[in-house]
Formats: C-alpha cells, structure tokens, sequence
C-alpha cells in the first residue's frame, strides 16, 4: 500500500467513515473465473484407476487427478510437499519422517491420515498386490504412525531414491484394507484426495473427472476434465479442429505442417520442447537368436535412427543412447549411438553365424531370420518407426513383419505376458537416475518391467549400490557405468527421444511452460466465463 492510501484509510477509521471503493487497476490480471470443461485427447484408454496395478500411462495420467502422493515435484523438478507439509531425514540417511498436513478428506469425506501412508506401504509390499512397484517400498525395514498426521519408514540400508518414493499414490486405507485390490471398486471408481472424482468412464470412449470442491489445495478451477480416447492421431486432429477436443500432444507433421495456418494461430497455443521419455526396441532376450549380444548389436547399426528423426519425427527429436534424457545430468554424453552402418551389421552377423544365401535372405542352419516387432495402436510415430526399420532390414535380407495392436491388449496379451519377438515401446524418464525396476533381473517375470528378461550381474550390483548413495558425483559415476554396459550389451536399441508437442486451445489461461512441461500447475488452469464450455464432448 502507498502512503497517501494508508493516511486515507486511517482517516476513514478515525472518522468512522464508510470507505470509498477502490479504482480499478487497467493494469491488474482479471481474476480468474471458476467453471467450464477441458476434453483431452488420448489415444490409449485406462486399465485401472489403481495406478500401482498398471503400467500404462494413460492410467497413470488420469487417475493422477485423482490423488496425491507425500511428495511432487514443483515446476523446476525440484521436490516438494503434496500431503507432506515438511519432512526431516537423519543425518545417516536411514529415517525419513513426514509431517501430514491437517484437514486432507478423501472424496467420501474420510479425513486421510498417517494410518493411510502406513497402509499404502503395507500394500505396496504385501506379497499379494500384483504391482510392479514394489522394489522402492521393500527397501524401507519399518514404518510407522506414531500418531495421526507423522509417518515414519526406516531404511535397511541407505537409499537414495527414497525421499522421491514417496509420490507414491496415497489410496484409502478404509476402502482396501482386507481387500483383493484387482476386485477393489477402486479400479472402476478411484476414491482419493486430489482435486477431481471420476464421474464418467465409458470404456473405449471416455473418462470424464469433476471437480472436488473441497480439495486441500484449493478448488481447481476447471469444473470438468474429459478424456476422449480416439486412438487414430487423424482422427484426433480432427476433432481438435472442430473443437471436440481442446489439448492433444501433436505430431511432428501436425507440428510443423498441419497446424502452421492463421486459424491454428489464432485459436490454439502450441509448445515445444524435449520429452522426458525415451522410444526403444526391447528384443526378448528369451529368445536364443537375441540372446547373442552380436546379434542385437548387429540390428542396433542395421537402424537409421537419424533417418528416424528425419522422417518420422521431421527434425523435432534427438537420438537417444541410453535410458536418460539427453543434455541432463545423469546423461552420459560419449556413448555409441551405432550409427547406420550396414556393412558392420552383416559383419556381426556373420560372427553370429547369419549370412546372406543366394537369394539375398539372411540365414543361419538353413532358416531365415525372421521375426515380429509388435508396436501399439494410435501412435504415429512408432508405427511409422516400425515401417522404416522394416525396410532397412529388410535390405540385410531379414523378414521383420510389423503389428500393431489395441493399446490395452498389447500391454496385457504380450508385453506382460512375455509374448513377443520385439517391442516399440517408450518409457518415461523420471528425475531420479534408479532404473533397477527396469534392468535389474531382480524384476523379471509377469507383469513386471524387465519384461523382456534382461539379465547382468554386473548391472545388477550396479543398480544396487546407485541406490544406497546420495552424493549426485558418486552416483553419477555409478550410473556412467550403467549406461556403458547398456549401450554394449542392447537390452534395448535405443532409438529417439522425441520432442514434447502439445496444443492447448487458446481460451485457456493460466499455461506456464517450465522444465516440468505445462501440466505442472494444471489446477489453476482457467477460462473466462464468456468462454467456458458446459457441455462434454459426445
């Protein structure tokens, strides 16, 4: 307050006059204006709204509204507290106490109390929850409530991604105690803390959230957020032009082409910048051709990933050479990319034992190398990936046929189940370096994520010591050596990290892009009234 406006206020209560009403400031922000929906593109629908059963993004991202963890990350990556108002760790690392905050209700109006962040790690490491998350929670020796907001875990040993664990969805304990989590209602009807419920789930079609007004954090301003699953990117362009959806990420095409007119200007905001995730090819390593690192290397140089990123993705990516964002701190930055080189490709063939027959098929005892890469439904990219990469191969003389499957089936009928040659498939890039759950032969087996049955000692002690170090130098070293191994034995070929491309319809204010990306602060996301949309998208 100025002090010509603190004198007139004093005189006003000295005086016992009525105040006058303050001028409006032309310069002030217009408060925003509560109300109105968002419909989403999506390409894949959930499988459960439990995300410790799944690991699907699209379950993870919807039910994600929906609940909280202790912990997020704010836009700068930097932890924060989400039901954790603060923390302290001992100084030898092995305790970790987390100070709740008061008054947090489950939508069913049950206050969330430490006796739900105890029970969310009993659940995490019973036995019977068919989660493969578990490894984090296993690490912790005990935990307790000493009373209703503190909850305390201590650890066996040091480690090191512990305090980041601990986004871990907060379920509630007085729904699933006792419960068979994969006959829980919570699968269909999610009850949690966060700012939406879920109103609507119309398989295959729609999943429609609304706004839980006695949120902790504040009511988010949005009234209703409906996802559309359309699993053709077509098809959802589409309708992102005639306005049945307002955010979708955009293709590379879309990007740079389709979206590049005065319309699209006026009406959408697009951004841009490095995903957090990394697109692969894992090769079952159950399967004796691909268990010869020879061979895996061999396919790795019969790729051209820059041709990847020149055609499928027009430019708007980077190579990728391990499981780490590249130009970030864990990225290791002198790795081999195996550069096109098909020449070196049939040379590490031949050492394998697979030559070329007269007719050009690549043999080995008399049968051709012939085998299938199973890719997901709806994504442009990787299905234009599995085209190039097929005829690449296919000029080596090896027989690469291309499927593309429903979303939910492929997770559930092959990749969990272990039935496939070869995958194109991603994974997201988390802030903390761990990636046991990944690579160590500790989480392979049904349902878990080293599906494709990865198996080093060496990467396993690795993997295990990188955990019990917090010194960012040390671990760092730790994790150079991860990526070296990686990047000679192929587990995977890794082929591109993509760039982020979303478009979210102008009317919407409230967007700040950071290096947490844009959804960050998603709550606060707003339209102005003489814009807001009540009707959902049919």
């Amino acid at each position: 307050m100025t002090k010509p406006l603190a004198i007139l206020a004093a005189l006003v209560l000295a005086l016992g006059l009525a105040a006058p009403a303050p001028a409006a400031d032309p310069a002030a922000p217009a408060p925003p204006d509560p109300g109105g929906a968002i419909v989403i593109g999506t390409i894949g629908d959930a499988t459960s709204m439990i995300p410790m059963l799944t690991s699907d993004s699209a379950s993870h991202e919807m039910s994600g509204y929906c609940y909280n963890g202790l912990i997020k990350y704010d836009a700068n990556l930097n932890i924060v507290g989400d039901l954790a108002e603060g923390w302290e760790v001992s100084p030898d690392g092995l305790t970790i106490t987390f100070h709740l905050r008061k008054s947090v209700k489950f939508h069913d109006g049950k206050p969330y109390t430490s006796h739900d962040a105890l029970f969310n790690w009993q659940f995490m490491v019973d036995p019977n929850t068919p989660t493969p998350y578990s490894g984090d929670y296993l690490k912790v020796e005990k935990a307790e409530a000493p009373d209703p907001y503190t909850f305390r875990v201590h650890y066996k040993e040091p480690f090191a991604p512990g305090l980041a664990s601990w986004s871990l969805t907060q379920l509630p304990a007085h729904l699933l105690e006792g419960q068979d989590p994969r006959t829980s209602p919570l699968n269909r009807n999610p009850v949690g803390t966060g700012p939406y419920t879920l109103e609507d789930w119309q398989t295959g079609a729609k999943v429609t959230l609304k706004v839980f007004p006695d949120y902790w954090e504040g009511r988010a301003y949005l009234d209703r957020v409906v996802y559309r699953v359309i699993p053709d990117m077509a098809t959802l362009f589409l309708e992102l032009r005639s306005g049945g959806v307002d955010w979708m990420g955009l293709t590379a095409l879309q990007y740079r082409r389709q979206t590049e007119t005065r319309e699209f200007a006026e009406n959408f905001r697009k951004y841009r910048y490095l995903a957090s995730l990394y697109t692969y090819i894992a090769w079952n390593l159950n399967d004796p051709r691909f268990q010869d690192v020879r061979v895996r290397q061999a396919l790795s140089y019969a790729i051209n990933k820059q041709e990847l990123i020149t055609g499928v993705l027009l430019g708007l990516g980077q190579v990728a050479t391990g499981p780490y964002k590249p130009g970030t701190y864990w990225h290791k930055n002198d790795l081999p990319n195996y550069a096109y080189d098909p020449q070196k490709a049939l040379e590490l063939f031949a050492q394998a034992g697979w030559r070329k027959d007269k007719d050009g098929i690549l043999k080995k005892d008399g049968k051709p190398f012939e085998f299938v890469l199973l890719t997901n439904q709806g994504n442009a990219y990787r299905k234009n990936s599995g085209v190039i990469i097929q005829r690449r191969l296919m000029d080596l003389g090896i027989k690469m046929e291309l499927r593309v499957i429903e979303w939910a089936a492929f997770i559930r009928e092959f990749v969990n189940k272990g039935r496939f040659d070869a995958v194109l498939l991603a994974w997201t890039i988390p802030q903390d370096p761990d990636v046991y759950d990944i690579f160590s032969s500790a989480n392979i087996g049904p349902g878990k994520l080293n599906f494709n049955a990865y198996r080093n000692p060496e990467v396993d002690k690795l993997l295990a010591e990188g955990r019990q170090i917090f010194d960012p130098a040390r671990r760092k070293a730790i994790y150079d050596q991860v990526q070296t191994i990686l990047a000679t034995d192929l587990p995977y070929t890794f082929l591109y990290t993509p760039d982020a491309l979303p478009i979210v319809h102008a009317r919407f204010q409230g967007i700040e892009a950071a290096p947490a990306g844009i959804s960050y602060n998603f709550i606060r996301w707003w339209v102005p009234k003489a814009l807001q949309r009540a009707a959902l998208a049919q």
